[in-house]
Order: C-alpha cells, then structure tokens, then sequence
C-alpha cells in the first residue's frame, strides 16, 4: 500500500519520435511523488532553515510497458528502507490505459550544503519517514 500517490498527466512533449512517452519523463513523474513525500516529511522545509536537506544520490527504474497520449497516471510512492543519513523512495507508476507501467526507487541523502557532507536525518525527519512506509 503506497504512503502517498500523485496524479499526473502525459503531455504531448513527453513523447518521443516513436511515439510514445521518453523513457526520461518517467523519472520526471517518480520526482513529482519524491517532492510531494519531501513536503509532507519537511525535509524541503529544513533546508531553508539548517542549510540541511535533501539530496539525490541514485535513482533506477525499471520500464514495464510504454505510455501513449492521452493518459491520465498515478505515481505512488512509500520509504523503503531508512539509513541513519539516507532513506529509499520506492515508486509504482500507474497508467489508466495500460495499468502498470513502471517500477522504481531513489537514494534520498540527509546533505549538510555548507560542509558539503551528508549528515544524520532528524529525529522528527525519521519518525515521519517511518510513518511512511509500506508497512
């Protein structure tokens, strides 16, 4: 069961000449789901404040069948797993045509920006994180 999802929409620019959804816009709709679970953990919020926050260190994803235009998406979204500096984003990525379409994760880094240095997640960081996982 998915923490949070996300609804998106292909656009026609999200095609490639053959047709059909690039295979680079799919981590664009994996980054809208990975903000909006940001948001929700304050983790975008802190940085403002600490000059702490979130960082990309690795993203994957693993294309199971190709999207068209129209269609309407939902990208959902739970923490896998969480490190003492770095926590895993899974994402399950839904076509209402064709059903699912993709499956993936990312590598999210607590990063001090001015030691240029990851840096343990916040207590308040990780007990929100945890009530995010799949459970």
């Amino acid at each position: 069961m998915p923490a949070l999802s996300v609804d998106c929409r292909v656009r026609w620019g999200d095609l490639d000449a053959l047709g059909h959804v690039n295979n680079t816009v799919f981590f664009r709709f994996f980054e809208e789901a990975r903000i909006a679970l940001l948001d929700r953990i304050g983790l975008r919020a802190q940085r403002e404040a600490t000059r702490t926050g979130p960082i990309l260190a690795a993203t994957s994803c693993r294309f199971l069948r190709p999207l068209g235009f129209p269609d309407d998406l939902r990208c959902e979204a739970w923490v896998e797993s969480i490190g003492n500096t770095s926590f895993v984003v899974a994402y399950r990525l839904v076509s209402a045509a064709v059903g699912e379409a993709a499956t993936g994760d990312s590598v999210v880094v607590n990063y001090d920006y001015d030691a240029q240095a990851k840096t343990p997640l916040p207590a308040t960081v990780r007990a929100a994180l945890e009530g995010l996982t799949a459970g």
